[in-house]
């Protein structure tokens, strides 16, 4: 592991891809002597899924608490017998919001917890996009992983994450026991008001104080943008305010890169997002397509200084919908290491879209896409979120 980044007295360390993340966190949790907090939207049970599950159960045994919380959906295939076997080693194991499956549609059952975060003894902790699993895709003589991003932290601000991860255990624990109401509300209202200073920012989005504290970090740092703007993002269907942004700040002369993802993972999503396309393109900006594998990054970088690194999608589902958790970093260093990842990315797997090839797409594509954006908006409209348009 690299010396990493002194940011306020905390020291980061950038992963990128799970071939970095996994070795790191599991040598951290075998490190562990005291406790031990996970949150995840996806444990798998595959290789990285065991190894992790493996890593919990050694440390449950040497006496340290492991709390695990999984979301309901997300986990909903997490074996039974791997649920007993870490039970049984004395990890402790939730679930947010499991019962999704009802046919009564609901708002807060789509709800989900899409955060990934480890805190490890409360003086090390892990903020990023990578879920609890394989992330190779391709072939089996060229497994390509995902692109993806995670950052180690150590210092004063693990004592915020951790006490965010205790917060939201115990408010599944109450809601699991049917002791809900006031005293929940109460338990999720108060969080205690951060102490860290403003060159590195733990941010939150959840449906009660923090609904749009990672968008608006965005619009800001985007409508003081100089040079340039760089964004990776695996599902990028943003609202007026910004695309607005982003426009604003292209035709201020700014550089504006979007790295999205060329192949297609989910269709709706997928096609949805080429519908903004035109309007992009007309105004200056760049898009890639990462083709070598899936990404899944939710990154970004401006004027190589702003730094953000996370588990916030930047669509309606992550902004409106999920509980997220993003780290903003005011630091040079560290802003040019991510921005380095990243254009390597661009240059060597990646696929420009230009405008006039765009042009000439087909009317079949662009009925696609126009179909596949009325639909989400339409989603987003049912959903009770009309007024936010995207």
């Amino acid at each position: 592991m690299v010396n990493g980044h002194f940011v306020s007295g905390n020291r980061l360390t950038l992963l990128q891809n799970g071939t970095a993340y996994f070795p790191q966190l599991i040598c951290d949790i075998d490190s562990a002597q005291s406790t031990i907090y996970l949150e995840t939207y996806i444990f798998a049970a595959d290789e990285v899924g065991r190894r992790v599950a493996d890593a919990l159960e050694r440390a449950s045994h040497r006496g340290v608490a492991v709390c695990v919380l999984m979301d309901g959906f997300g986990s909903a295939h997490f074996p039974l017998a791997w649920l007993n076997r870490l039970r049984e080693a004395g990890v402790k194991v939730q679930w947010f919001r499991r019962e999704v499956y009802r046919f009564r549609m609901r708002r807060y059952r789509l709800r989900r917890l899409h955060r990934k975060l480890v805190v490890v003894d409360g003086v090390v902790a892990f903020v990023g996009g990578i879920n609890v699993n394989a992330d190779t895709h391709g072939d089996d003589k060229q497994p390509q992983p995902r692109l993806d991003f995670a950052v180690r932290v150590e210092g004063r601000i693990v004592q915020e994450i951790q006490a965010v991860m205790m917060r939201l255990w115990s408010s599944v624990t109450w809601a699991e026991s049917s002791l809900r109401g006031d005293r929940l509300v109460s338990l999720i209202r108060h969080r205690r008001t951060s102490d860290t200073l403003p060159d590195l920012q733990f941010l939150l989005r959840d449906n009660v104080r923090h609904r749009r504290e990672i968008e608006r970090a965005y619009l800001r740092a985007m409508s003081g943008a100089q040079h340039e703007v760089l964004i990776a993002n695996a599902y990028f269907l943003p609202g007026m305010a910004f695309r607005r942004a982003l426009i604003q700040a292209a035709r201020r002369g700014v550089r504006v890169v979007l790295l999205l993802q060329g192949k297609v993972e989910y269709r709706l999503q997928h096609y949805a997002t080429q519908a903004l396309y035109a309007d992009l393109l007309a105004a200056g900006i760049e898009i890639y397509e990462y083709q070598v594998s899936y990404l899944h990054a939710k990154v970004a970088v401006i004027d190589e200084r702003w730094a953000t690194v996370g588990s916030s999608n930047i669509d309606p589902f992550s902004l409106l919908l999920a509980r997220e958790a993003n780290l903003v970093v005011f630091d040079p260093g560290f802003a040019r290491e991510l921005r380095g990842g990243l254009m390597a990315a661009i240059a060597h797997h990646a696929l420009r879209i230009e405008p006039v090839d765009w042009s000439r797409l087909g009317w079949v594509a662009r009925l696609s896409s126009r179909f596949s954006y009325a639909v989400i908006r339409m989603m987003v409209g049912v959903l009770g979120y009309g007024k936010r348009k995207i």
